[in-house]
């Protein structure tokens, strides 16, 4: 009875590592995808420094907001993430500036600017920054 429980315990271990280790392998490729995509994106708009893109979790956003040429905005976000009583309302202003910002990225490259809706769709964001980095 106990070397089968050692056994169940020792399995479901090596499930839950098996699983954390795909997550991060997904992750990391996720990440250099949107980089590489953003950082052609950057290229295509005339950024400065098409490198930001490689920055973790907040590189696409740059890259985004320096295309929108609304400059203010992320001071708002940045206040407002800082107040623990309008975070959760500031998270969502995150996600509309985000989309208002790739909006006006997508109309800078000649791409239509209606994709960044779709980008909210976690597959679909894929695929149309893939074709907005590498299509002409």
């Amino acid at each position: 009875m106990m070397f089968e429980n050692n056994l169940l315990n020792g399995g479901l271990i090596a499930l839950i590592m098996g699983a954390i280790v795909f997550f991060i392998i997904l992750a990391v490729i996720l990440w250099v995808y949107t980089s590489f995509a953003f950082m052609a994106i950057a290229k295509k708009a005339k950024l400065k420094t098409p490198g930001i893109a490689w920055i973790p979790a907040v590189g696409p956003m740059i890259v985004a907001f320096q295309s929108a040429k609304m400059h203010w905005w992320p001071w708002l976000l940045f206040i407002g993430m800082i107040i623990p009583v309008i975070n959760f309302a500031a998270s969502i202003a995150l996600v509309v500036m985000f989309t208002i910002w790739q909006w006006k990225m997508f109309q800078k490259i000649k791409k239509p600017g209606w994709w960044a809706i779709l980008c909210l769709i976690s597959p679909l964001n894929l695929i149309f920054w893939g074709i907005a980095a590498w299509s002409d």
